[in-house]
Parts: C-alpha cells; sequence; structure tokens
C-alpha cells in the first residue's frame, strides 16, 4: 500500500511540475586552419643541438679552452701558466710515451681498492645501523668523530703504521670513502616511505632480505649520491697523498707525476697532469655515474632527468 502511496505521488509531481525550457540551436560555421596560430611545429636545427646535453657540456669545454690560451698568451710566462696548446703537447707526449698513462693507471688501481673496501666497511655499519639500535649509536658517535677529521691528515700515522706502500695509500682512501657513504646511505635509509616498510614487513622480510629487497632500492638515490662524494674525495685524497710522499711500492702514481714535473720546472707536463685528473673525473663522471644512474633511479622513475 506504501508502494502504491509512494508511486502516485511521484507521478503527481511530475505532472504538475513546470516543462523544462528548450534549448535554442547554435550553429557554428567552419573556420580554416588558417586562423589558428601555431600548434606545433618542427623544432630547427639549432633548437634541436641545443636540446643534446653532451653538446652544451662540449661547448663550455671549448669556450674554457679558448680563455685558457687566450690568457695565457696575455701572460706570456711559461714558468707560471702554459697556453692550452702546450699543456695539449705535453698531454700527448705523456700519453704517446706511456709513461702518463702508467701512473694513471697505478692511482686509479690504488684508488679502486681504497673506494672498493670503504663502500664494503660502509654497507656493514650502514646495516648494523639500520637493524639494531647499538649499530645506529656506533654509526652517529664514530660519524661525528671522524667524518670532519681530513684523510690527508692521517697520512703521517699511516706512514708509521703501514710503511711507504699502497697500504698506507689505502687507508687514507678507506676514511674519505667510508663516512661519506655511510651518511648518505643511512640518510637515504631513514627516509624510506614508512608504507612500504609496512610492506616489507607484512610480507615477512626480516634483516638482510629486508634491507636488500625495500631499503636499498627505496633509498638508491641517496646511495649513488655517497657513491659520487666519495669517489669525489677519495680521487682527490689519492692525488693529494702522491703529491706528500710520491712513489708507491716502487712506482709512482699521478700525484708523483706532477711533483717530478714540479722540481723539473716542466710547468706544461705539470698541467698535462692536472688535465689528466680532470679528464678521469669527468670520464668517471658522466660515463660509470650517469649509466647507473640512467638505468636505476631513473628508470624507476625516482629522479627526473
Amino acid at each position: 500500500m506504501d508502494n502504491v502511496t509512494h508511486m502516485s505521488r511521484v507521478r503527481l509531481h511530475a505532472e504538475t511540475a513546470p516543462e523544462a525550457p528548450s534549448r535554442p540551436e547554435y550553429y557554428s560555421e567552419p573556420v580554416a586552419d588558417e586562423s589558428f596560430g601555431v600548434v606545433e611545429k618542427p623544432l630547427s636545427r639549432w633548437e634541436r643541438l641545443t636540446r643534446i646535453g653532451a653538446l652544451r657540456k662540449l661547448f663550455l669545454l671549448v669556450l674554457l679552452a679558448l680563455i685558457w690560451e687566450g690568457y695565457a698568451r696575455w701572460l706570456d710566462n711559461p714558468l707560471i701558466f702554459p697556453t692550452f696548446l702546450a699543456t695539449m703537447g705535453a698531454l700527448f707526449d705523456g700519453i704517446v710515451s706511456g709513461g702518463l698513462l702508467q701512473m694513471s693507471w697505478t692511482s686509479l688501481r690504488v684508488l679502486l681498492v681504497g673506494y672498493g673496501v670503504g663502500i664494503l666497511l660502509a654497507s656493514l655499519l650502514t646495516v648494523l645501523a639500520i637493524t639494531t639500535r647499538i649499530g645506529t649509536d656506533i654509526l652517529e658517535t664514530m660519524t661525528a668523530m671522524f667524518n670532519p677529521l681530513p684523510a690527508i691528515a692521517l697520512l703521517p700515522l699511516a706512514l708509521i703504521w703501514f710503511g711507504l706502500g699502497e697500504a698506507s695509500l689505502v687507508f687514507v682512501l678507506v676514511h674519505s670513502v667510508l663516512w661519506a657513504v655511510a651518511l648518505n646511505t643511512h640518510s637515504g635509509f631513514l627516509s624510506v616511505s614508512p608504507t612500504l616498510k609496512m610492506v616489507g614487513r607484512n610480507y615477512g622480510l626480516r634483516g638482510l632480505r629486508y634491507v636488500f629487497a625495500i631499503l636499498i632500492p627505496a633509498a638508491f638515490a641517496s646511495i649513488l649520491s655517497g657513491l659520487k662524494i666519495g669517489w669525489a674525495f677519495a680521487w682527490r685524497t689519492l692525488i693529494a697523498a702522491e703529491l706528500v710522499f710520491g712513489v708507491s711500492s716502487g712506482s709512482g702514481g699521478l700525484g708523483w707525476f706532477i711533483y717530478q714535473n714540479k722540481n723539473m720546472l716542466e710547468i706544461p707536463s705539470v698541467f698535462a697532469g692536472l688535465f689528466m685528473v680532470i679528464l678521469i673525473g669527468l670520464l668517471v663522471e658522466n660515463v660509470v655515474f650517469s649509466t647507473l644512474e640512467r638505468v636505476t633511479v631513473r628508470r624507476w622513475g625516482m629522479q627526473n632527468s
């Protein structure tokens, strides 16, 4: 009975409701395509070239080389500041003779050992810190103590403890890498989303499985930044250490090459050694780390290009 009454009221309301006004028709004349503005047009050759990052960087390098050459010619004192062409000549001679390449490889070999050991120790320290409370206290205390300490300041102690050889260099390299990588990695772990952490816990992940499956992928942008900083610290620490005590196990590195040529007043060769240091740094940054960044954090959508 109630349903019949309700339907009657609805029908009565529909009959008594005012009729909706009709909408007048509107006719639009077609507009010619020429009247529109430019929606899309092909890029000019100059615009396509300026979008290539490698060309922009190459242009900056060429500009710096021209400034270098112009200033050196204006100064006209090769013992203070050789020209860019003289430096390139010394660099070419060093590469052709093989001496510069051999010394570069000596430095890189020692660097890779110290860098690898530093990353390994930083990984162990960070995993301990993220999984235990006492590990966090150890990491925070040790980084506060040793991170401000310049690695090169430990070189005299390293010479006493390990002697004049590669072990001393590796020791100071580990110190320069360890704290930068550990701090950035731990900071990245702490910034991982709590929701993502709970998902890992709900899947039953614990210990190393939890670290490798959840924390490392989520914090890899911070880890990669730490690896870059650790590389830069280690590279300049190594060159400085080689400048201080030179020969390592009978063979000198790039720092020793620079020091030797400075004593012989071969200033173009000194600049060539410095230029090789810069070239290796550019190669590692723009090939190794850029490739690693492209196949990880950019591919995962964690970082914009």
